[in-house]
């Protein structure tokens, strides 16, 4: 398995694809003016406690208070209160908690109107961006991420990722970390940290207590609201949390930031130095590795799979919808029950895969072809488990229903990637749009298929100039691959009479082919 990570830098936007054997299985971007980005920490200020909702609503500076509930306070929260009070003044600089006196935890099924009061200043951080109509989502358990471990002031608890599984090499860690962390702060440890040494974990844990000692010296007279710990630039960020031996190459079309990111991946794993490499080529980054038509082809609201099957993809207020159909496989199996199998587990994985690209959060219900044989759905349930494994937003699934449902909760932390496929009409008609080229040739591909099936000695098709040259132009073009698989030359001639959608089959004699 080779992941491959291509970054194209703009003037204000850096983009991120992350491409899993060739294919893309996330979009990222990074834009300049975004200041509410998971990770950050502010020093805001309460707006309001609302003991209807156990919440309060707090100024960090966006458009539309963030929501602070009970249950994001963390047990602490009092002793944050007087360290925030006491550095804010200059009555505390020793940031290092080792001779801060702990005040006693909070209820966990306290009030909110107990504990918190308007106008009183805490430090907050950024757990869920602003989505919708929505401000920013925050908490006041703050925690700082590293590469191997996260730290977690006013905390004394140890815990060890679950996706280490020998219990040797969990004490292992807890035993190294335990001896490595001061007073007054927790840690948890990420699963990159398997069998690495104390010297890592310490050169780690050190820089954590850094940022934490730098974001401290901001609170001193400082104003309300503030940003006084920013998540690091978006490109470390990923490495930070992606990054791992299965990277082949990470490719840069930007000098400087291609040297930004050698240097981290210099710290972090000096031995895969050499995978950085700069775009230097008169193609687009984006274009050279398929990007910008893999994002054509996956975004939109039906997406095309392998065996002619697809999917189609409706967002409402409430959840998402994905309905699985067989297109032209439904007579391709011996039986009804195999050809729904089939399809049903090619679905899983694209679904998998787009859940992830698209970053789609909330309740998402897939409506997979019925199957009639109990161990049928359970290898289907087990397959879609095993396909979203390595998604990193908390997510839960749950068996089919009967029919033939699977509902699955995913984290939603920012919000949803929405690439518009539809281009404005060629022909004029004002504010109507239409499908781009190569969502047409996919419909024009499935379609062909079906065509072969009936084994006609001669195809010609006519269509649109824009999508005739579409398809013939380049080296492979479109209509070679077809030849390639198929082993049947298809003459394609341009139409200008037809509309942008409009194309026909015909036979040797010139008639359509329905």
């Amino acid at each position: 398995m080779d992941k491959e990570l291509i970054i194209r830098s703009r003037s204000d936007i850096v983009d991120f694809a992350l491409l899993k054997d060739g294919k893309l299985i996330e979009l990222h971007k990074d834009e300049d003016d975004n200041n509410f980005s998971v990770g950050d920490v502010f020093i805001a200020k309460i707006r309001k406690a609302v003991p209807g909702l156990n919440a309060a609503f707090v100024n960090v500076g966006y458009e539309k208070d963030a929501f602070l509930h009970y249950h994001d306070l963390g047990p602490q929260l009092p002793s944050l209160l007087k360290f925030i009070k006491r550095v804010s003044t200059g009555k505390h600089t020793d940031f290092l908690l080792k001779n801060f006196q702990f005040e006693k935890d909070i209820d966990k099924n306290g009030s909110i109107a107990n504990v918190l009061k308007s106008n009183q200043s805490l430090l907050v951080q950024v757990v869920k961006e602003p989505i919708s109509t929505k401000g920013p989502r925050i908490s006041s358990e703050l925690s700082i991420a590293g590469r191997y471990i996260v730290l977690v002031p006013f905390s004394d608890r140890i815990s060890i990722s679950q996706k280490i599984e020998s219990k040797e090499e969990k004490d292992r860690l807890k035993r190294l970390v335990k001896s490595i962390t001061p007073k007054g702060f927790g840690v948890i440890v990420r699963t990159v940290a398997e069998g690495k040494k104390v010297a890592e974990l310490d050169k780690d844990l050190q820089n954590l207590l850094t940022r934490w000692t730098a974001m401290c010296k901001k609170l001193y007279k400082a104003h309300h609201p503030s940003k006084v710990l920013g998540e690091m630039n978006k490109a470390s960020s990923i490495l930070r949390d992606i990054f791992n031996d299965s990277f082949s190459n990470i490719i840069v079309d930007d000098e400087a930031l291609y040297i930004q990111i050698k240097d981290y991946v210099q710290q972090i794993a000096p031995k895969k130095e050499s995978i950085v490499k700069l775009h230097q080529n008169n193609v687009p980054v984006f274009e050279k590795y398929g990007i910008e038509r893999q994002i054509k082809t996956s975004f939109g609201r039906t997406v095309s799979m392998a065996k002619g099957a697809y999917l189609v993809i409706e967002h409402t207020e409430a959840l998402h919808v994905v309905d699985v159909n067989s297109g032209n496989r439904s007579n391709k199996e011996k039986n009804q029950e195999d050809t729904a199998l089939e399809v049903n587990l090619i679905s899983a994985s694209e679904i998998a895969r787009q859940l992830r690209l698209r970053d789609m959060g909330g309740i998402i219900v897939v409506d997979f072809i019925d199957m009639g044989k109990a161990e049928n759905r359970k290898k289907l349930y087990n397959h879609l488990r095993d396909e979203m494994k390595d998604d990193k937003a908390k997510h839960k699934i749950l068996p089919p229903s009967k029919f033939g449902l699977v509902q699955i909760t995913r984290q939603r932390v920012r919000p949803e990637r929405n690439i518009e496929t539809k281009e404005e009409n060629p022909n004029g008609i004002n504010g109507s749009e239409i499908e781009a080229p190569i969502k047409i040739v996919q419909k024009i591909t499935q379609d062909l298929e079906r065509i072969f099936k009936k084994d006609y000695k001669k195809v010609t098709l006519n269509t649109h100039p824009f999508i005739a040259a579409f398809l013939t132009k380049g080296f492979p073009s479109v209509r070679s691959k077809w030849f390639l698989e198929h082993k049947k030359w298809i003459k394609v001639q341009p139409r200008d009479a037809y509309t942008y959608l409009e194309y026909h089959f015909l036979d040797k004699n010139g008639n359509k082919i329905k």
